[in-house]
């Protein structure tokens, strides 16, 4: 009985001992855990900031400094080239006519000559004008001669009066057809002049209406040729009548407007020019105001009847402090910008705008250039409290 006792008490210390180095074995690696973890801990506290630095931080913005440049202010219309004078050549006199000295789309200038008509009717007239008035002196002289012999027979008694009053009258006759004849004769140069066609302005011309050979008259409506008076050039644009009365008072006080020429596009700089005259009523049916704007147009660049866009320059400002309109904020006190210190704080400044063109704002008061404004993020911006700065982002071109 004894040794079946004995023999199970001597098998289970091996069973013990396994167990025991089990459970050193589970603890070991639980320590190892417990280290793996307050190192990973360590490590993180290392490299990540602790809460506190990012409240020090602020709300996250960007900013842009304040610049100095030049702003304008321009007023946009569309516009269609005139010339400032159309003239439609016609023949004053009738005939045929002998010769066209002109080549069609060629600049002329006033007086150059165009057209010739068959000058051989005029001066036929004209020779006859002066035939009779040749005829006509010689009655005048003749009768002048015998006035002063009546008047000295009348003396004498020797005719009655009668006679000296009729011939008197018949002097006065003469004379008056001699003025009849003279009128004549300058009648007759004057178609011989007419006879020669010439350029009465300075302009181009366009294409040729009759052939030589025909026979032209005075009456006829087309024309021989017309004459556009390009240089200088006009361009007819038309502004909202909102615009009007800024327009106005700087033509009442005598300032001199640029006007800018552009392609269909608003691309291309066509011509630089300067506002001429405004029209005397808005046109009720669009609600604008026509405006008459001259320009050189030594180059050619503008043509008759071409479509232009007009932009009239209405004020500039030089060495200007400029802002980016995202900074402009408006509250109950009027209008301010968060301006960014050295110490990484906003602060509100109330600011006085000027000028406005596109998305570039000019500040008259309350800002220095170099200055940073807040342009974005200003919604999480509180005054004194520090902000984080952001890289602003790349302007992408319109």
């Amino acid at each position: 009985m004894t040794e079946p006792v004995v023999a199970a008490s001597a098998g289970a210390l091996p069973v013990a001992g396994a167990r025991r180095r089990r459970w050193w074995w589970l603890v070991a690696g639980l320590v190892v855990l417990g280290i793996a973890a307050i190192i990973a801990r360590n490590l993180w506290h290392e490299t990540a900031p602790p809460p506190a630095q990012h409240a020090a931080h602020g709300a996250s913005v960007v900013a842009e400094p304040a610049r100095r440049g030049t702003i304008v202010r321009t007023l946009d219309g569309i516009g269609t080239v005139t010339p400032l004078a159309t003239v439609t050549v016609r023949s004053r006199v009738d005939g045929q006519l002998m010769a066209v000295h002109f080549t069609e789309g060629d600049l002329v200038n006033a007086g150059d000559l165009l057209a010739e008509i068959d000058p051989r009717p005029f001066t036929v007239a004209l020779s006859q004008a002066q035939g009779q008035m040749a005829r006509d002196q010689a009655l005048l002289a003749n009768s002048k001669v015998d006035l002063e012999r009546y008047r000295k027979l009348v003396a004498q008694d020797s005719i009655p009066k009668q006679q000296l009053d009729t011939q008197a009258a018949l002097v006065a006759q003469y004379e008056g057809a001699v003025q009849a004849d003279q009128a004549q004769i300058d009648q007759q140069k004057l178609q011989l002049t007419y006879a020669r066609i010439t350029a009465p302005l300075t302009g181009r011309l366009g294409l040729r209406l009759v052939d030589p050979g025909n026979i032209v008259h005075a009456v006829d409506t087309g024309g021989l040729v017309t004459i556009a008076q390009v240089e200088p050039i006009a361009v007819l644009f038309t502004l909202p009548e909102d615009s009007v009365q800024d327009v106005l008072e700087k033509v009442r006080a005598g300032a001199v407007l640029p006007v800018e020429a552009y392609d269909r596009a608003q691309q291309k700089q066509l011509a630089t020019g300067t506002l001429l005259t405004v029209d005397n009523a808005i046109d009720p049916t669009t609600g604008t105001l026509r405006l008459k704007a001259q320009f050189p147009n030594t180059d050619g660049a503008l043509f008759p009847n071409q479509f232009v866009n007009a932009r009239l320059l209405l004020d500039r400002h030089d060495d200007a402090t400029l802002i980016d309109a995202a900074a402009v904020q408006r509250g109950t006190q009027g209008t301010y910008v968060y301006v960014v210190q050295a110490d990484h704080t906003a602060v509100e400044r109330p600011v006085k705008l000027g000028l406005t063109e596109g998305d570039t704002v000019a500040v008259d008061e309350g800002l220095q250039p170099g200055e940073l404004v807040v342009v974005d993020g200003a919604d999480a911006v509180r005054p004194g409290k520090p902000v984080t700065l952001q890289t602003p982002l790349p302007a992408v071109a319109p």
